[in-house]
């Protein structure tokens, strides 16, 4: 029962609003009259092929952005265009006969209309001036994606150079909208982007040989001719000289004397213009519930506290004589509890990611047939990046290796459940496989993926891991971790909390390195909303969890709620809540 969310919030907000799924019943209620028929399958058909020609996936991971020949177009012009087609695809919706659809259908028509009422509203907001974060940008991304890509034949080859010529373009299109931003006020709290420029450097100044670019270019698969490969090295050789590294070197001069002498110097989103209600937006967007930002910051309060008593009993099994502080200092400074190489970290995540999938059965009937490589990330971090859907590609796991000083390795399991199985790689997968809709297979909802992730750190307890005392201290600091960001990200963008507030604030309550504390505030301060889908989907998850074993006794089957869970694909909460009660039902 404790980690139930209705337990934690007054009982006027513990259900979240299902407005969008509402407003359908109503229309399931009236049959059409005098309106054109349409069919669901032919509106879903075009908006697939409009959404694969324009390369934009409204609520797609950006983790998973990948070349392929023309990048995107996200001019004001492209925007208004993706506006004007998704207000058609809306009118179009409404004449088709919902009543006639099948119970499967009937899930996809009610999720394609609720995604596209969302990028309605997105299209009124300022997401386009905020196309980089602590974390990435539009120009680390695509300097990511070719590890993220699989080169096998020349046509792969033919669409990355198209993509190489086509990157001023794509790059000058987002300086441009950066211009606007800067001309309303709309950039980023300069602590928190200093040294950002550094990102950009590393790409204006590499030598072609030794550029990300023409990494692809140096293992060509035998299969290509070597006149094929002569042509294509040739060419990808010229186009990261003399356009790539030049273009790199532009947003680099646009960055240092156009962005940053203009970035702001309040720390909050909503002491913007119209930054109260862009903020509202962002909490909505995110976590796919109405609560507003005082909400999620009581919540947040609560739940800190309550790990936090959990946390100290575990130091007193220990056995540990300090403080609580004294106890997350011995864990930041002690050597034993880091890795002594990459290699290290690399071999261990591998070993806890095979000992896991050997449990999956256990507690799951349904496993995804992908696997998925475990890598050092290029850019720091660590993070899952998903399979293309191709069948070439794997999914993979990233790790910070390069710096695996500041990877404690009683985080490891958490992390590895987290971002791997059964985790992110384990939903993306199985929702890639599954019979549904092509929108439905790569769509991320923040809440549900990120919720996921966090209730699998905690389903690894069940499943019988953690067995040292510290790792299992290391998944509950990863709980803290997700509940203080209720507290800091609401606290700095919408009570005027200062950084350094919310620092204090992380270091006291979670065993994060101290340079990871201040990573992770900046991520807050350049990413507002994005933090809280963790905590919000995890509790959800857990709280549908509980009404099923309390609705089915005995009879409450753990592999059948974990399917239950993901069968559908990404949703977002009120819908996955829906589904779950109808799921019980049919289990009565």
């Amino acid at each position: 029962m404790e980690y139930s969310i209705a337990m934690l919030l007054p009982k006027r907000i513990i259900k979240m609003k299902i407005t969008p799924f509402l407003s359908l019943l109503v229309l399931l209620s009236v049959s059409p009259v005098g309106k054109t028929q349409e069919t669901f399958e032919n509106v879903l058909q075009d908006h697939w092929a409009a959404a694969n020609q324009e390369q934009i996936f409204f609520r797609k991971d950006p983790d998973t952005f990948r070349m392929n020949g023309t990048l995107p177009d996200v001019s004001k012009a492209g925007r208004t265009r993706r506006a004007d087609f998704n207000r058609h695809i809306l009118k179009r919706l409404d004449n088709v006969d919902a009543e006639a659809l099948s119970a499967s259908d009937l899930v996809s028509y009610r999720l394609f209309k609720f995604e596209r009422e969302a990028e309605a509203k997105s299209d009124t907001q300022l997401d386009h001036f905020y196309p980089l974060n602590f974390y990435a940008s539009f120009w680390s991304y695509f300097a990511g994606a070719p590890d993220n890509m699989s080169f096998l034949n020349v046509t792969d080859y033919e669409r990355y150079l198209v993509s190489l010529a086509d990157f001023p373009r794509y790059s000058q299109q987002h300086t441009a909208n950066l211009r606007e931003a800067v001309a309303q006020g709309h950039v980023h709290y300069c602590q928190s982007i200093e040294g950002f420029d550094n990102t950009i450097r590393k790409h204006s100044t590499a030598t072609v040989t030794d550029s990300v670019f023409y990494a692809p270019f140096t293992a060509m698969p035998s299969t290509i001719t070597e006149a094929d490969q002569a042509r294509l090295i040739s060419k990808g050789r010229a186009l990261v000289a003399s356009v790539v590294i030049p273009e790199y070197q532009s947003l680099l001069t646009f960055f240092q004397t156009e962005y940053m002498p203009n970035c702001r110097k309040n720390v909050g989103i909503s002491t913007l213009k119209n930054g109260e209600a862009y903020y509202q937006y962002l909490i909505e967007y995110y976590t796919t519930t109405d609560y507003t930002a005082d909400q999620i910051h009581q919540l947040g309060v609560s739940e800190v506290a309550r790990i936090k008593a959990e946390m100290q009993r575990l130091i007193t099994q220990i056995g540990f004589k300090g403080s609580f502080k004294a106890f997350l200092s011995y864990l930041r400074e002690e050597p034993s509890f880091y890795a002594e190489s990459s290699l290290q970290l690399l071999e261990k995540a591998s070993y806890i990611t095979r000992k896991m999938a050997a449990q999956l059965p256990k507690w799951f009937t349904q496993l995804p047939r992908a696997n998925f490589d475990i890598k050092a990330s290029p850019g720091g971090g660590a993070y899952y990046v998903a399979a293309d859907g191709s069948g070439a590609t794997s999914g993979t796991y990233f790790l910070d290796a390069t710096h695996f000083k500041s990877v404690p390795l009683y985080n490891l399991e958490a992390l590895s459940f987290h971002e791997a199985e059964p985790g992110h790689h384990f939903q993306g997968s199985i929702a890639m496989e599954l019979d549904v809709p092509e929108f439905r297979k790569t769509l991320y909802h923040s809440a549900y993926g990120e919720g996921w992730g966090l209730y699998s750190e905690s389903l690894g307890k069940e499943m019988g891991f953690y067995q040292d005392p510290y790792s299992d201290f290391g998944r509950l600091t990863y709980e803290m971790w997700r509940a203080c960001r209720l507290v800091v990200d609401t606290g700095m963008h919408a009570k005027g909390w200062t950084r350094q507030q919310a620092i204090d604030y992380l270091a006291a309550n979670s065993a994060l390195t101290l340079g990871s504390v201040e990573g992770q505030i900046d991520r807050y301060i350049t990413w507002p909303g994005q933090a809280l889908s963790y905590k919000i989907g995890e509790l959800k998850i857990r709280e549908l969890r509980e009404y099923a074993e309390s609705e089915l006794g005995a009879e409450f089957d753990i592999r059948l709620f974990h399917d239950q869970m993901l069968t559908n694909g990404s949703l977002p909460l009120a819908l996955l809540e829906e589904l779950l009660r109808e799921w019980v039902a049919e289990q009565q």
